[in-house]
């Protein structure tokens, strides 16, 4: 192929090839050049979510599930007890990693195909007094669905329960103003919706609760405290930071802003949700998920009918084309699914729309539509 294949993941994405161009540079891990970019990242991040006033922004090396392991680590206290919201296969990650962290954790479990329930939330944390944190998936990529976060906030804050948000894949997209909406820790990663490259999450911190935090975590590496501490007083990592990742970054912050910001993003990904949609429903095929609780992110179909279709077939002859497809993260229906982030637009979707026609010939299937 003479272009590199696009991806329909919920990260890595396709980036730019201004971000590409912005790794070909070596960076000291301690040079002044490079603290400054870190600096520059971290009051851009702050920003997206108009948090400047009310929180501080750490970054951590790794991907994003380091930093949720981080955040529940330093924020949580070690007796505490962690009510986890699962709608979900990345809440079931969460609460495992809550459990080896060594806390406390109830799951509220709900189904794979509807949103968390707040009043469900109020009941439980009413029954159970001993709950201290709340933790959420803002937008659960395993079948696509959006979180209210707002209310979920509202019912933590009534109960003086601290919140933390993994927003992995919602921020830069989805609006999340910090000023409206109160969490403990917020969690991101550099590889989804600001279309950096993966290798290094982010978790904002509540000021009022930073000072508790201290001596929290039992990790070195992932205690934010002391990464959020050390990087005030001298501008640094404590440890090798990702350098690469972070002037990416930075990069592709400067395109993320010239572009609109979460708004504009917001309305590119929408577009490219609904120009996906139509094209696939042309084809015969059906998402998983009710219009109303999706997110313009990521969006789960069924797989089709046709006894023929079998999904690494499928995979590999829609990667044939030019694209790499999602596989699906259901276990009581067959599905898969189709990202709607990244460096791409609406001709971007109706060239993956033709890729899975192409897909669908390859294999000699005739239509898309489901068993159901």
């Amino acid at each position: 192929m003479d272009r590199d294949h696009i991806l329909l993941t919920p990260g890595p994405l396709t980036t730019t090839l201004r971000t590409k161009l912005a790794m070909l540079r070596d960076w000291g891990s301690w040079d002044a050049d490079f603290n400054a970019v870190t600096a520059r990242v971290r009051a851009s991040l702050l920003k997206i979510i108009h948090a400047e006033s009310s929180h501080v922004v750490v970054p951590l090396q790794g991907s994003g599930t380091f930093s949720v392991e981080a955040a529940v680590a330093t924020v949580v206290p070690r007796d505490g007890h962690v009510l986890v919201l699962d709608n979900g296969a990345y809440c079931k990650r969460a609460a495992k990693l809550t459990s080896m962290m060594g806390r406390k954790c109830t799951v509220l479990a709900f189904d794979d195909a509807e949103q968390v329930s707040p009043p469900a939330l109020a009941a439980k944390l009413k029954e159970d007094t001993s709950i201290t944190h709340v933790l959420m998936i803002h937008c659960e990529t395993g079948a696509g669905v959006l979180n209210p976060l707002p209310l979920v906030a509202e019912v933590c804050a009534s109960h003086g329960k601290g919140l933390i948000v993994d927003a992995m894949s919602s921020f830069g997209a989805l609006p999340i103003d910090a000023r409206e909406t109160r969490f403990d820790a917020l969690i991101a990663a550099s590889g989804k919706c600001l279309e950096g490259v993966p290798g290094m999450g982010f978790v904002f911190l509540r000021k009022a609760i930073l000072d508790k935090c201290a001596g929290q975590s039992q990790s070195l590496a992932m205690d934010l405290h002391d990464q959020y501490v050390y990087m005030e007083k001298t501008g640094q990592w404590r440890f090798t930071p990702p350098t690469h990742v972070v002037v990416a970054l930075a990069e592709a912050i400067a395109q993320f802003e010239a572009e609109g910001g979460q708004p504009a993003r917001l309305a590119r990904y929408t577009d490219n949700y609904r120009t996906l949609i139509d094209g696939m429903g042309r084809l015969g095929f059906m998402p998983f998920l009710d219009p109303a609780v999706q997110a313009p992110i990521i969006v789960t179909f069924h797989a089709p009918g046709d006894p023929r279709y079998e999904f690494k077939a499928f995979y590999a002859a829609a990667k044939a084309h030019g694209f790499i497809l999602y596989p699906g993260k259901l276990t009581q229906v067959e599905t898969f699914r189709v990202g709607c982030i990244g460096a791409i637009g609406r001709n971007e979707m109706e060239q993956a729309v033709h890729a899975v026609e192409l897909a669908l010939q390859d294999l000699g299937i005739e239509s898309g539509t489901p068993h159901i």
